[in-house]
């Protein structure tokens, strides 16, 4: 169903800065040329193609001279055939970076889109894609013409950094999914795709120079279904990992829709399947298995000279296979317990000066020590480190980047410390969190957030005291955590629709400041949603979650979730926040002890 006239946002999502609907539409035909700016080609081909398939509408390309002048929208664009029979791709410096400018039906073309950047062109042909109906999401043509409402949209992003983090390393998604899973980010105006590639449970990525990271790390003889702390073990090996074939496919495919990948190598936490594969990285060094349950391990990486080396070998490969300026490094959750019980370690702290305030050997400064050795390799790469928030601290190098997610109150802590953040709570943005207390709610892990409830997310609560610099706000993360989500089905209701509720929180400038659920804005959206966008994501094949609950075969009856309630742990924690975990020794013999976030 098209958008009512009324609509102020033409039915798009993310909503548009500014934009309004005129009357009639306009029919694109076959054989129209496409003009556009040389800088602007890779999302100009991708439209084409988009539209090629859908509609069996072949544009026929143009190429503007390079460089060409800006024009107001009432001259004629260079070479644009008379009549205003084009589509044409403009640049247009003096727009917002990322940022463009769309008219549909106007006097000097067909489709006008005048654009700050090559970003700024990604995003004007996604909302070409979205006014041209759910059609425009499917891979085959039905007959249907390409048709477009006659309006206009002027648009800029609300973040420089609009990111969601997809989990392969607890279930693996095949290359093909997680392509799929690029395009639905692009679709939405998201620009950052974290891969979490390595952890506990599986190493994902191939290193030529360490083969047993895949061979050996690549899979475990079987997973946990439900929490850890009651659920039972399924008996089915699982396993997988990308070439460095793989790798760059991904990369070059996201660069073409818009999107950078940003690689995550988890240390010196999380790191049971590198373990398993070089068990002298540990600091037991002792043989044991890939880790097959959920939850924190006390199996660290040795903070030594050895595992530094190996995990600058480890970047060196990364930094071979993706183009990001940043390689994310973990750091979360890195229980101390071994170190503390290791006189080695104990004396490795003293001989490096690092101590605490009564001047004794403080191990858990080795966490920050080994994290800034790594990334000042990365920065002789010409790349950035990012962290999570457990990372934070008087060790950390000044440009690595915090992820926060435990909380609000590190967030603005570390913005006053001179650090680049971006917000990630898991109060509000982790997707693999329970989306109500409806019964048939599969996996009910973590707090209830609902799609009303992510819609009103905000990187800072209002009234908290956020410093205005020396740092920076990059921008927002969502969070697709996989312990619970072990096929694309399943990510998928998890993701969706939710993930199109954060993408405009993270996108839209202009959204008013009070939004969740029982407001204006927010029940405008979920219309909108309900009306507009349901059905595109439908026609791309999402088995989102339905509005009311889950269907039939969507829950999990009898896999045991772990519920948290938010109230009681803000009421405990403020902005300080509630996430993370608690240390406890552990358990004699025992790898596999910790708690999972959920």
């Amino acid at each position: 169903m098209a958008a009512p006239p009324t609509d102020p946002n033409l039915g798009l999502v993310p909503a548009p800065a500014t934009a309004s609907g005129g009357e009639g539409s306009v029919v694109v035909p076959d054989g129209t040329p496409l003009v556009c700016a040389p800088e602007l080609a890779p999302a100009a081909r991708w439209w084409r193609r988009v539209i090629d398939e859908a509609f069996a509408v072949t544009l026929l390309p143009v190429q503007a001279p390079a460089q060409a002048p800006v024009r107001p929208p009432a001259q004629a664009p260079a070479r644009l055939p008379a009549g205003g029979t084009a589509v044409v791709l403009d640049l247009d410096p003096a727009l917002p970076v990322g940022g463009y400018r769309l008219e549909t039906g106007g006097r000097t073309a067909l489709v006008h889109a005048a654009c700050a950047d090559l970003a700024g062109a990604h995003a004007a042909a996604q909302t070409l894609r979205q006014l041209a109906g759910p059609q425009a999401f499917r891979r085959a043509a039905s007959g249907a013409p390409l048709v477009l409402p006659v309006g206009t949209v002027q648009d800029a992003p609300r973040f420089p950094w609009r990111g969601v983090l997809l989990d392969v390393a607890r279930h693996f998604l095949p290359k093909a999914d997680v392509l799929r899973f690029v395009d639905l980010a692009a679709a939405h105006h998201l620009n950052v795709l974290q891969l979490h590639l390595t952890d506990d449970q599986g190493w994902r990525v191939e290193i030529e120079r360490y083969p047993r990271l895949t061979e050996v790390g690549g899979w475990r003889r079987e997973s946990t279904v439900g929490t850890w702390r009651t659920g039972t073990p399924d008996g089915q090996p699982h396993g997988g990992w990308y070439t460095k074939s793989d790798l760059r496919e991904i990369v070059a495919y996201a660069r073409e829709r818009g999107v950078t990948v940003v690689p995550e190598i988890d240390v010196p936490g999380h790191v049971e399947a590198a373990v398993a594969a070089y068990p002298e990285l540990g600091t037991r060094k002792v043989p044991h298995e890939v880790r097959t349950t959920w939850g924190v391990s006390t199996d660290v990486l040795d903070p030594s000279p050895e595992a530094l080396a190996f995990f600058r070998d480890v970047l060196d490969e990364v930094c071979e296979v993706f183009d990001a300026p940043w390689v994310a490094l973990g750091g979360d959750e890195v229980p101390t317990t071994l170190w503390r019980a290791s006189p080695q370690v104990v004396a490795r702290a003293a001989r490096l000066g690092l101590v605490d305030d009564a001047g004794e050997p403080d191990v858990a400064r080795l966490h920050g020590w080994f994290l800034a050795r790594l990334a000042a390799h990365l920065r002789a790469h010409g790349r950035r480190a990012v962290v999570w928030d457990e990372a934070f601290g008087p060790d950390l190098p000044a440009d690595a980047v915090v992820t926060c997610w435990r909380g609000w109150a590190v967030g603005a802590r570390a913005l006053a410390a001179g650090h680049d953040v971006v917000m990630a709570p898991e109060q509000s943005v982790y997707l693999d969190h329970r989306q109500s207390d409806h019964p048939g709610e599969p996996v009910p892990v973590g707090f209830v957030r609902t799609l009303e409830d992510v819609h009103g997310f905000e990187p800072f609560p209002a009234g908290m005291d956020v410093p205005d610099g020396p740092g920076r706000l990059l921008g927002v993360q969502a969070q697709v955590w996989t312990e619970h989500l072990d096929s694309a089905r399943r990510v998928d209701y998890a993701t969706f629709p939710r993930l199109a509720a954060f993408a405009e929180a993270a996108w839209t400038s202009t959204l008013p400041g009070r939004r969740g659920p029982c407001t204006p804005a927010t029940t405008a959206f979920v219309e909108r949603l309900r009306r507009d966008h349901l059905p595109r994501l439908d026609a791309a094949g999402v088995e989102h979650r339905p509005l009311d609950g889950p269907r039939p075969w969507q829950t999990r009856p009898g896999v045991a979730g772990h519920p948290r309630d938010l109230d009681a742990e803000l009421a405990a924690g403020g902005w300080e926040g509630v996430g993370g975990w608690v240390e406890e020794p552990a358990p004699a013999g025992a790898p596999d002890d910790g708690k999972d976030g959920a």
